[in-house]
């Protein structure tokens, strides 16, 4: 049994066998990744160049979209690689950075989505202690402590994903080095039970955060309900909407792509699955966290401006 490290690469599913396709999902993937970092982008150069979003709901957005745009990067750009060149493999070393950096964001991204609820229930329902609870030290604390548990989680999977004998060939059924496509090829079943058992880990925790998220907004709304001016419910509603709605894309598109039911799985629906979820949620972001901040837009507006003016 050959270990996945005497493998030199890896084969991944190519989009299209025609060369008109191959180059239309190019230009697609071009498309929504350079959205992803003009969007991105903006939001961060506007976060970090303008004192009216110095705060510690900006400071959050900061870093989500940092793991934005690291997902983008991972996934995206070798994809468009083999779809422009007509190419399907991936060097093995390519495949283990890949799967590292794509938990790690993805972890990462997810707990710093429940941090900002944290943020939006103390700001909501306890905005006599905001200044104590999200202070100077605390904010950048939370913000350490969600990358180290996204690295902790990377760095667990990837050397037990990647330890594991692989006896099932080198294909891989998607566009990317997913986890369980890998584990298809591996023989070892005890390598494979720890791996479930560390994705139950992943998946326990997640829900524990998804639980956490749903009770908040529960007290949330509850307090928004209790102001009695119907410009202030307005603007408490929407200092939430945003975070509410890249939540419930994140988690409803990660969810379908764990829960889908094995009837409708085929090569293109896997295709599609992982493409809402792992490419489209970074992409849609800034654009959804842009629309109802109206200091955010005037301070990407004023980031725009300066860069055309220069």
């Amino acid at each position: 049994m050959p270990n996945s490290s005497s493998m030199a690469q890896f084969l991944l599913l190519a989009f299209s066998d025609r060369r008109e396709l191959q180059l239309l999902h190019f230009w697609l993937f071009l498309g929504i990744s350079l959205a992803a970092l003009l969007g991105n982008g903006l939001i961060l150069s506007a976060v970090a160049c303008d004192q009216h979003l110095h705060t510690p709901r900006d400071f959050f957005l900061l870093h989500l979209s940092l793991t934005d745009l690291g997902c983008i990067c991972t996934t995206v750009p070798k994809a468009m690689h083999n779809s422009l060149w007509g190419t399907t493999t991936i060097p093995y070393t390519g495949c283990v950075s890949q799967v590292f950096s794509f938990v790690f964001f993805m972890s990462s991204e997810f707990s710093l989505l429940t941090i900002m609820c944290y943020d939006r229930y103390v700001a909501i329902c306890k905005p006599l202690h905001y200044g104590t609870l999200l202070g100077s030290r605390a904010c950048p604390h939370m913000a350490a402590a969600a990358w180290a548990s996204g690295f902790l989680n990377a760095l667990l999977h990837t050397a037990n994903t990647f330890s594991l004998p692989l006896c099932q060939g080198n294909a891989l059924g998607q566009f990317f080095c997913e986890i369980p496509h890998i584990l298809k090829l591996s023989c070892s079943h005890s390598g494979y039970l720890r791996e479930t058992g560390l994705l139950g880990v992943s998946a326990c925790f997640c829900f524990g955060c998804f639980i956490f998220i749903v009770f908040s907004y529960v007290q949330i709304f509850r307090a928004v309900l209790r102001i009695p001016s119907e410009q202030g419910r307005h603007k408490a509603f929407s200092t939430c909407l945003p975070h509410l709605a890249v939540v419930s894309l994140f988690i409803s598109t990660g969810t379908f792509a764990c829960m889908k039911p094995p009837s409708i799985s085929s090569p293109s629906m896997d295709l599609i699955v992982s493409i809402l979820y792992s490419v489209v949620p970074p992409a849609l972001n800034p654009l959804i966290y842009s629309l109802r901040n109206q200091e955010l837009k005037d301070a990407i507006r004023k980031t725009m401006t300066g860069y055309l003016s220069g």
